[in-house]
């Protein structure tokens, strides 16, 4: 297995870091990575912010549903879909173009969602690279109101993906990584395939362990599809998808 690979198939979510920074080089290289990702038309619909304030990274902390390790990761970054950087040039050089859109035929937050997280994902491979971890924040979807005043987020920018970097402990180097499902049941050959009940029990079956099918999947929608949190993302999304509805 060469090293790539490896990486890839070593690499899970850490929360806990020492308390050591990031070299100034490493963090640069993985941002320059983030910026050499494939882009829909090498448009680059996206801005990162590295959010350096710890102040900002306290208030990222509640307002990211309370995960404290927010404020101690040395290296913190929100990955935005922008497409406002682009109508704003489209303004300067003159165009008449119109304002962004979700149900256009280029799909403009579609594509410029795809982009960041192409982008945030390059940089989880950099920096495992140099075994730095990283974990997701899917909460920055959360709160629109309060993300866009501490953010400064103006309209047609949505905060995408987030980002925190550290370099694990040992328990978390130790640590198991989650088992993912059995490829027969994540890749469907040509078309898609509605699974049934009894397959479903089974792509599962390894996460209920001593538990029922159904005590297993009412617990996880109770946790997470059907949680204060999503019902709170829902909304947020909503807001921000507002100022797309201008067809």
């Amino acid at each position: 297995m060469n090293e790539i690979i490896k990486s890839l198939y070593d690499r899970k979510s850490v929360r806990v870091y020492e308390d050591r920074p990031i070299p100034e080089k490493m963090k640069q290289i993985i941002l320059e990575a983030a910026a050499q990702a494939p882009s829909a038309g090498c448009q680059q619909l996206y801005t990162i912010l590295d959010i350096t304030d710890q102040k900002l990274k306290d208030e990222l902390v509640k307002t990211c549903d309370n995960q404290p390790f927010i404020a101690t990761a040395p290296m913190v970054l929100v990955f935005c879909a922008d497409c406002k950087k682009w109508y704003d040039a489209y303004l300067e050089a003159g165009c008449s173009p119109r304002k962004p859109g979700v149900g256009r035929s280029i799909c403009d937050l579609m594509l410029a969602v795809t982009d960041t997280a192409i982008a945030a994902q390059n940089a989880v491979v950099a920096a495992q690279s140099f075994g730095i971890g990283s974990c997701y924040i899917g909460d920055i979807m959360e709160n629109c109101e309060e993300q866009r005043r501490i953010l400064n987020l103006p309209e047609y920018v949505f905060p995408a993906v987030m980002l925190v970097f550290g370099w694990p402990t040992k328990q978390q180097l130790e640590r198991t990584k989650p088992q993912r499902c059995d490829q027969k049941h994540i890749v469907h050959e040509n078309t898609y395939r509605s699974m049934d009940g009894n397959e479903l029990r089974e792509m599962f079956g390894y996460q209920c362990k001593n538990r029922s099918f159904e005590d297993w999947i009412n617990a996880f929608c109770n946790r997470k599809y059907d949680s204060d949190f999503a019902k709170e993302m829902t909304r947020s999304v909503g807001e921000y998808l507002k100022q797309f509805e201008n067809e």
